[in-house]
């Protein structure tokens, strides 16, 4: 029995669907890391992960590899999951720069809002989104809706009124909450990573539907 047997015995028809499916990741903390994990051992492994940052101790609470303090996030993945690291700061810049041509999914999962509609604007086709997933603790409450019907979650309303702003008349699916965000800052791995999850879950449905 090889690493992939149960996937495939779920997905008789589709396993090599999964295999040939070429992902970007766009940030790799809490949700982008637990997302990264399930895809990989979904049976996709050509994946791309950009992202700038390096694990601190603060990152334990929530994010996967965090116990590697001081080490590049993305190549702490691409050595225990073989992914292409990107050690780039991901801004409206760069994304305009960057070739999205050659990925199947694109996944936003970072937290700067120009480089969030940045991405919008290049490959909404492609695209899945992730809102705010801190200082929330329930993730029977996360949904996966189109941008513009999402609702409650304060990033998914900025998100929707930049979009608006800069002109963007597409459409993409986003993970939001409709969990009130609790008063006190942090956040809670039993959320973040269930975001995480459910970008993983929604394209893997999508390939082997």
């Amino acid at each position: 029995m090889d690493r992939y047997e149960k996937i495939k015995q779920l997905f008789p028809e589709d396993f090599e669907k999964l295999q040939n499916t070429k992902i970007l990741l766009l940030g790799v903390g809490g949700v982008g890391g637990l997302c990264l994990d399930c895809l990989h051992r979904s049976g996709i492994t050509d994946i791309t992960a950009v992202d700038c940052d390096r694990f601190d101790l603060s990152n334990q609470n929530r994010q996967l590899g965090s116990e590697a303090t001081g080490e590049i996030k993305v190549e702490r993945f691409a050595k225990t999951h073989g992914i292409t690291p990107l050690h780039e700061t991901i801004t409206p810049r760069w994304v305009e720069e960057f070739d999205f041509t050659p990925y199947d999914f694109v996944i936003d999962a970072i937290d700067d809002m120009r480089a969030k509609v940045a991405v919008a604007h290049r490959c909404s086709d492609k695209l899945i989104s992730s809102t705010g997933s801190a200082r929330k603790t329930d993730p029977t409450k996360i949904e996966v809706a189109s941008i513009w019907q999402t609702s409650v979650d304060p990033l998914a309303r900025k998100f929707r009124y930049e979009l608006k702003r800069s002109g963007f008349s597409g459409d993409f699916p986003t993970v939001y909450s409709t969990e009130q965000a609790s008063k006190n800052p942090g956040s809670f791995m039993g959320v973040t990573g269930s975001f995480g999850l459910a970008i993983c879950s929604f394209i893997v449905r999508k390939i082997t539907a």
